[in-house]
């Protein structure tokens, strides 16, 4: 009796796979398998067609949206996951300049698919947090057959010309159910271009009387006169003796104030999350493939085969980001991405779900509830293989942020030592950082920005061009170790990475604008004020300020709002102006976090002034239902109770 034929492994990474109808290749994604040497580095992984970025070689959107456009001439716009393919109502027609509209049916929808279709699986099981998509090859009866890439690698049969196969079912009644061949995993349905939306899902308008915020108060029973948080943590005692108390807000008559949004319009900031993430990482690709362009980033040359080399070979260790957000009458607008040493992360995933236990407040759900958990798997998943050192100043705000990552990495299993400033620094005989200890420093967590650092070698070099030009980085002297010295050693790995500076940096927001005009996210922006923008209102912004600081923001003849700081000198871009909603006297802006790329958590930050600042409070926010919400009315009342 002959020993059963064990099945093939995957193909190696690029091997093609087949050939699909309309004759475009399907190849295999098998990453382990990938050759550093054919390989080296992110933009080598990069797929164009024609000039037009077509995803990630060779993952399933990237399949998709080439086949798409070699068959049609037509792209989708780019998605944060496979799965929001499902929520596509348009492509572009490259050629012609157009939109043609799609529409999206449900798995056992009557409306059945054809060749030439998006097949779409849900988040969740085989597909993790992404969903998948494949391409419609052709339909029977009694199953469907589609091409993809990105599952299971393996090079089709002879005269095959599609990947798989999913049985097929057609009820009396003409619906056609698709049995998807994962237990865990979901078919959503198949997406087509069609004018026709007949059985197809809803693509209503959302209801503009959900798209603002509220203002709530919770029953005052003495709640603020005890304490709630746990000062036997350590963040929380740094996070009660910077705030000075078991506050919130800084202001004591408003502990007991809260502000909710509707679901509708947190599903929109997840959304607008994932999607711009994406976004923010094809320009910061973009603009290291051009000199002229991050030249307008204004950081020295000498670090610019640093910040490739990062992006090159840390593209995918980006921990967290925040990007800060304004809900306006035309929808989220993006203000900025805060890629590099973002704060406010203890007060969305701990504090705000602390006061909500504390206070009794049930309306609604906590948007920062996952945050903590997402930061651990993400530093699981981080590739750290040793002692990563906490770098931070004594500073009380930094102190309860530091304390509250580090919690999230030791339950992760990555061992972290915290260290303040540099005193106590120096160089090993191999030339090695050591800290006090003695212990070399191989890994770093930092609250310092990137530019902190740029900074010491522009004070070292005196602005001097020729010097700046000529400047190493990480080279041993004779002086104790710098901040620059520990995180510009090629020897060191450093959280977030040094690619980090460009999405970080102002300059991004015009780099954008001229990659995706009229995004729907996006806000105009550009590196010169024209007349469009001075018409309109705008807001001058320095390319590296921090906290609000240097900004002016402008409508008409009148500055409404202007900031000092150290960022004066700085080149700024000007940014179409969208204000921040209004309520209560507070001027309020939603953000998110992304974590290892993907939604993490929501809050709210607030302020008297137009312009939220490092001082700015952060206040309770709460995801209501639609029902619920849309029973506080069209406009924004005043504080009421709650409900």
């Amino acid at each position: 009796m002959s020993e059963p034929i064990a099945p093939p492994g995957p193909a190696r990474f690029g091997t093609l796979l087949g050939v699909a109808p309309g004759g475009v290749p399907c190849y295999s994604s098998h990453y382990e398998s990938a050759d550093d040497a054919e390989l080296p580095d992110r933009h080598s992984y990069r797929s164009y067609v024609d000039g037009i970025y077509m995803g990630y070689k060779w993952q399933c959107v990237e399949f998709a949206r080439r086949w798409l456009y070699l068959n049609t001439g037509c792209i989708f716009d780019e998605v944060g996951m496979a799965y929001e393919l499902f929520e596509l109502t348009s492509l572009r027609d490259v050629r012609r300049g157009t939109r043609r509209p799609m529409r999206a049916f449900r798995n056992g929808s009557r409306r059945h698919p054809l060749p030439g279709c998006l097949l779409v699986w849900d988040e969740g099981g085989e597909f993790e947090r992404t969903g998948h998509v494949a391409i419609v090859t052709e339909v029977l009866p009694d199953r469907v057959r589609f091409c993809e890439q990105n599952v299971d690698h393996l090079v089709w049969a002879p005269g095959q010309d599609y990947s798989r196969e999913v049985r097929a079912s057609v009820m009396p009644s003409g619906e056609f159910w698709l049995e998807c061949s994962f237990g865990d995993a979901t078919i959503l349905g198949w997406v087509m271009q069609t004018d026709d939306d007949t059985d197809a899902e809803p693509v209503d308008e959302p209801d503009p009387g959900l798209f603002h915020l509220v203002a709530r108060e919770v029953e005052d029973r003495g709640q603020a006169s005890r304490a709630w948080l746990n000062v036997a943590n350590p963040d929380e005692a740094a996070y009660v003796e910077m705030m000075r108390g078991h506050l919130m807000s800084g202001a004591g008559q408003d502990q007991h104030r809260f502000f909710c949004v509707s679901q509708t319009v947190h599903d929109e900031l997840e959304k607008a999350t994932n999607q711009l993430h994406v976004l923010f990482m094809h320009g910061t690709d973009y603009v290291l493939r051009d000199d002229a362009l991050l030249a307008k980033f204004r950081i020295p040359r000498a670090l610019w085969p640093k910040i490739r080399q990062s992006w090159a070979n840390r593209h995918n260790q980006m921990i967290t980001g925040r990007f800060d957000f304004a809900l306006t009458a035309r929808g989220l607008k993006v203000y900025e991405y805060n890629c590099d040493s973002a704060s406010c992360h203890m007060e969305c995933g701990k504090v705000q779900g602390k006061w909500a236990d504390h206070f009794g407040c049930r309306l609604g759900d906590d948007p920062g509830a996952a945050l903590h958990h997402d930061l651990r798997e993400a530093w699981r998943k981080s590739e750290v293989d040793g002692l990563l050192h906490i770098m931070q100043d004594r500073d009380l705000e930094e102190t309860y942020h530091a304390l509250f990552m580090q919690e999230a990495m030791d339950e992760a299993g990555v061992p972290t030592k915290i260290i303040h400033g540099v005193q106590g620094l120096r160089w090993g005989a191999d030339g090695a950082v050591l800290d006090a200890d003695g212990e070399p420093i191989r890994w770093v967590w930092k609250t310092w920005a990137w530019e902190t650092a740029i900074d010491q070698i522009r004070a070292e070099c005196a602005d001097d061009a020729q010097a700046l030009e000529n400047y190493r980085p990480g080279t041993r002297h004779d002086a104790p170790p710098r901040l620059v010295d520990v995180l510009l050693r090629s020897e060191v790995m450093v959280f977030e990475p040094l690619w980090t500076l460009i999405p970080s940096n102002k300059a991004m927001l015009p780099v954008l604008w001229s990659l995706f005009p009229n995004h729907p996210y996006l806000l105009e922006t550009a590196f010169e004020l024209g007349d469009g923008l001075r018409a309109a209102g705008y807001v001058a912004k320095p390319i590296v300020g921090r906290q609000g600081r240097n900004i002016r923001i402008v409508d008409g003849d009148a500055v409404l709002e202007a900031t000092g700081g150290q960022f004066g000198d700085r080149d700024h871009v000007y940014q179409a102006l969208a204000r921040l909603p209004r309520l209560d006297g507070f001027n309020l802006q939603l953000c998110t976090f992304s974590v290892n790329g993907a939604w993490g958590g929501s809050c709210l930050r607030v302020d008297r002034s137009l312009i939220i600042t490092g001082d700015s409070d952060v206040m309770p926010l709460r995801v209501v239902d639609d029902e619920r919400f849309a029973m506080f009315g069209e406009a924004a009342p005043a504080a009421g109770r709650q409900g």
